[in-house]
């Protein structure tokens, strides 16, 4: 027994010298010693509170949103009738030969918001449409009819009936949302039903130079093809927006895409079922573009706001008093640095409504109020002319009840002479005015000819085609 004991403790001190020996020689240990040097000074980077839950993003609960939203979000189909490449030269140009019609079947999204079927979407989604199915998330699928449109903000309001209430999304108010604000897109993207997608607001009235002076809520939230006329909501589940376009060279989704602030979309949907179009109210002034030649030429750069340089006659703000060279700082508690700011709040508004409109005038602040008068001209989808509504005169001095003047033609047709001419009918339907313009402009087919009917000064009609 003790010599059991004689070796345990024998191999006990062996081992322990032997893990002595290694560390001693063969480990190489650095140590780094931090001195405390008095000429070193130190500060504080940031005096703002951190959250004990990190980054804050575990505490954001977006399932009760999603489970909001993703009953009231519908998929929309849309059958509209093409015709194939023109196959000779008189085809091409008169719309004759062998070119055969044939169905295209596109898809979007939409959004429930009432329960008797009033459902929103975009423009494009239907635009030119045959037929529309609607598709619940129930799997189940009922004809649309089209109410109205307004291709301008790209906006279009359908309706399905069913035997039920349907759940829906109640509007939020656009204006309220803020930068870094968390947001769900809930769509149909390449054909998948009743996706959600999570990211935040990048940007608030984003101008996306499309030609029709547009403010998008920026988000990073994935949106593909498909996700168009979607829903954009916030953590409570308030549609904030819908979901409209991407910029990508590539189609799909690269990490920011646009939607249709609430405010506007209600605005026309309201319009729509009010008076059967939109109603556009505007300030009556001129303004100028910042980083243009002609801002350069009358130096004006640099400008937190928007500059006045002119103002129109018989209209709100030549009533109130507005002038050129004012800059347009603040329209009632929305703050205005750029042209969208203004042009966003404006297009929720309606002629006759009262704005409160905050400018610097000589480096003194003025608040005036100004009447909102009706648009008198537009820039029509497809082709791009500005047109303006007839005044009395006109209509005497021509004998005609109906038409609308062109005013702006757009570079690719100077040549054809179309600058202030009367235009009286596109194909077979006449226009009233210009809202009336602006709709039959907006269903013109890419793949068909387009006839306009005009009369010039002498008052001779003429007739055009565009293939």
């Amino acid at each position: 027994m003790k010599r059991i004991a004689s070796t345990l403790l024998v191999a006990v001190f062996a081992g322990a010298i032997t893990l002595g020996a290694y560390k001693y020689f063969f480990e190489n240990t650095k140590y780094a010693v931090v001195s405390d040097d008095p000429g070193t000074s130190t500060f504080h980077t940031s005096l703002t509170p951190t959250s004990p839950n990190g980054s804050g993003l575990n505490d954001v609960d977006f399932t009760t949103a999603a489970e909001r939203t993703v009953n009231a979000v519908v998929h929309v189909k849309n059958v509209s009738i093409g015709r194939s490449q023109p196959s000779n030269i008189m085809e091409f140009f008169y719309g004759q030969g062998s070119g055969q019609e044939r169905a295209q079947v596109g898809t979007g999204s939409g959004v429930i918001i009432s329960q008797d079927g009033y459902i929103v979407t975009n423009n494009h989604v239907i635009e030119n449409a045959t037929q529309l199915q609607v598709t619940l998330n129930n799997n189940k699928t009922y004809d649309a009819e089209l109410i109205g449109t307004d291709p301008n903000s790209d906006i279009a309001l359908i309706k399905i009936d069913t035997d039920r209430d349907l759940p829906y999304l109640a509007f939020g108010d656009s204006d309220n949302i803020k930068i870094g604000e968390w947001v769900l897109a809930v769509g149909n993207p390449f054909n998948l039903t009743s996706t959600v997608t999570a990211g935040i607001i990048s940007a608030k009235a984003r101008d996306l130079h499309m030609g029709r002076n547009q403010s998008f809520i920026q988000t990073d939230a994935a949106v593909n093809p498909g996700n168009s006329g979607g829903a954009l909501v916030n953590t409570n589940g308030d549609l904030v927006g819908i979901n409209t376009a991407i910029t990508s060279q590539t189609g799909s989704y690269v990490g920011y895409s646009f939607a249709v602030p609430s405010n506007i979309a209600k605005k026309v949907v309201d319009d729509i079922l009010e008076y059967g179009n939109v109603q556009k109210g505007i300030l009556g002034v001129n303004t100028i573009p910042m980083n243009t030649p002609y801002a350069a030429k009358k130096g004006i750069k640099d400008i937190d706001g928007v500059y006045i340089d002119a103002v129109e006659e018989n209209t709100g703000a030549a009533d109130a008093d507005l002038r050129s060279g004012d800059i347009i700082k603040q329209v009632d508690n929305i703050a205005v640095h750029q042209f969208p700011d203004l042009t966003g709040y404006l297009s929720t508004k309606k002629p006759g409504d009262e704005v409160k409109v905050t400018v610097d005038r000589d480096g003194e602040k003025l608040t005036l109020p100004v009447m909102l008068s009706e648009i008198q001209t537009l820039v029509v989808p497809e082709m791009g002319l500005e047109v303006k509504n007839l005044t009395d005169k006109e209509r005497k001095k021509f004998k005609i009840k109906s038409g609308v003047r062109i005013v702006g033609v757009p570079e690719r047709y100077r040549g054809y002479g179309l600058d202030g001419k009367i235009l009286l009918a596109l194909g077979d339907e006449e226009i009233n005015d210009i809202q009336e313009a602006r709709a039959l402009f907006g269903r013109i087919s890419n793949y068909g000819k387009t006839v306009i009917t005009m009369l010039n000064e002498d008052g001779e009609r003429e007739r055009l085609i565009f293939q």
